[in-house]
């Protein structure tokens, strides 16, 4: 199982990650003006969904039951 201070460290990295990729977004948007691939958003869903199931892992099971 891992520690809160593991916990920490991959959720970090992983709101790293999420940071870049959807600031790459918002320049395409604003700058380029298109929109991102809907496979690019439903990744970042994916990897958010990920992210709080690793946050609240209680809660993350109840709500996949409903």
């Amino acid at each position: 199982m891992a520690t809160a201070k593991e916990k920490k460290e991959e959720v970090k990295a992983s709101l790293k990650i999420l940071r870049a990729e959807l600031r790459k977004m918002h320049l395409g948007v604003t700058e380029e003006l298109s929109l991102p691939e809907p496979t690019d958003v439903k990744k970042l869903m994916i990897q958010m969904e990920d992210l709080l199931s690793v946050i609240e892992p209680k809660s993350s099971k109840k709500s996949k039951k409903n």
